[in-house]
């Protein structure tokens, strides 16, 4: 029996890297996340084939773009280890890396953008779970339920 598919949700910032530059290069590892809980999502929760929205934060119109899938299981991030990058950590090593990523492969980009601003009003919908317009919520990686997910996508 196969694993059913899971649903995330992975927010980037488009002058840093956008779904323009994923759809360019195809598949790029997902490097710099730097917190725990997002990290643990994509180190033990996703599997390859699963689905990603991609969103574009920090920008004028923050919001989901594009659609990509998980391509690679969880390993190193080599960042962690490189003493000139931004995401380097001192006290990670080769032997004990703490940080992990995955790799995504652009699906397509949407039509249009689903603004934050569109998604906060179908929160009812959505469910309070929905960790996007959770009061408080910062993280970059998180689990989208199905039904959330195909909810979304019909926004488009």
């Amino acid at each position: 029996m196969t694993a059913r598919r899971r649903y995330w949700l992975m927010k980037s910032e488009p002058d840093a890297f956008s779904i323009d530059d994923l759809e360019r290069v195809g598949t790029e590892p997902w490097n710099g996340v730097r917190n725990y809980q997002a990290r643990n999502f994509m180190r033990d929760g996703m599997k390859v084939g699963d689905g990603v929205l991609f969103y574009h934060s920090n920008c004028s119109t923050p919001g989901i773009v594009g659609t990509a899938t998980v391509a690679s299981d969880a390993y190193p991030d080599e960042t962690q280890f490189d003493p000139k990058s931004d995401y380097y950590d001192p006290k990670s090593s080769r032997e004990e890396p703490r940080w992990q990523l995955v790799d995504i492969a652009f699906e397509r980009k949407l039509s249009r953008t689903i603004a934050l601003d569109e998604i906060k009003q179908h929160g009812e919908r959505l469910g309070e779970d929905f960790a996007l317009i959770r009061r408080g919520n910062r993280l970059s990686v998180f689990p989208v339920t199905a039904s959330q997910w195909k909810y979304l996508l019909s926004l488009e």
